[in-house]
């Protein structure tokens, strides 16, 4: 499958001209990203919460405690959207109508099933930290019983998805290209700057390779 089919569900409506069904596309927006947003709902009440994920092939897991509600309740439902967002400018037009944004945008739609496989949890986990900062789940410390046990993980199917992205300049009116008013665009991104090393850290304890990696692939 190279794009993800049409659907009411994850059919873009506004904006249709920005919608991209690409399954390589889409999966590259969820690399670059660490944070997603999950709906749920509870007690009759609609909350949307962020949190910590990695995708592995076509699954999305994210990771809570068992008594998260939000992992409780999509696990519940049995099915999950899973909102994903990175911002690339600040689109400033000469009229306030239409500043925007230039940004990528992903929509997950898929089934909830809880990880019960001991291994397969682990991975799980080792998969979240490693998306966060590559490699470094080897300089750290396992999770032991205790803690792994208190830890819910979730896997997400992507079953169906899409993507909405805007990259481009200001789409001013064209009587208004002649006013003296700037318009242009900010570009946003990202950064990492150098690694603070906790007080309490023994004495001559280096900072990883991983997060040297890290900090120099996104200055």
């Amino acid at each position: 499958m190279t794009e993800f089919l049409k659907s009411e569900l994850n059919k873009v409506k506004r904006g249709p001209k920005r919608a991209n069904y690409d399954v390589a596309t889409l999966y590259a927006i969820l690399d670059d990203a660490f944070l997603c947003h999950v709906g749920y709902i509870f007690e009759g009440k609609a909350i949307v919460i962020p949190t910590a994920y990695a995708r592995k092939n076509d699954k999305i897991y994210i990771h809570g405690s068992l008594k998260n509600r939000m992992m409780l309740s999509i696990l519940s439902a049995g099915e999950a959207c899973v909102s994903v967002t990175l911002l690339d400018g600040l689109v400033l037009a000469r009229s306030a109508f239409h500043h925007s944004a230039n940004y990528r945008s992903v929509n997950v739609f898929g089934t909830v099933k809880k990880v019960d496989n001991p291994k397969e949890k682990m991975d799980a986990l080792a998969c979240i930290l490693n998306h966060m900062v590559p490699g470094h789940w080897d300089n750290v410390r396992q999770p032991n019983d205790k803690e792994f046990n208190a830890t819910l993980v979730l896997e997400i199917s992507i079953d169906s998805a899409s993507a909405k992205i805007r990259a481009e300049g200001v789409n001013d009116e064209v009587e208004d290209h002649k006013l003296p008013i700037w318009a242009g665009v900010v570009p946003i991104r990202q950064i990492a700057f150098e690694a603070i090393s906790d007080k309490d850290l023994p004495e001559e304890t280096e900072v990883p390779e991983a997060v040297l990696r890290y900090v120099e692939n996104n200055r």
